[in-house]
């Protein structure tokens, strides 16, 4: 069996464009993501309410959504996710 071995990263890289502009196309997406956790993490501490609920699955289908964008976005473009 041989072993797969990455080499470490670079502290000092800088992103390239390519990456820089990946990040960019998915900054809704992401933003989405963080929301949807922050309502997670607020549901932590305490028993959910009805508002909190419809607050939750919100944010799920606003990430959801972002992701069926960027899905389309991407097969549209003929790049591979």
């Amino acid at each position: 069996m041989s072993t797969i071995i990455a080499p470490a990263p670079d502290p000092d890289r800088e992103p390239t464009a390519a990456e820089l502009d990946a990040i960019v196309a998915e900054e809704s997406l992401i933003a989405a993501e963080v929301e949807l956790l922050d309502v997670r993490i607020a549901l932590l501490e305490r028993v959910p309410t009805e508002m909190d609920a419809r607050r939750l699955r919100r944010a799920e289908n606003k990430v959801l959504a972002e992701r069926l964008v960027l899905a389309n976005r991407l097969a549209t473009s003929g790049e591979v996710a």
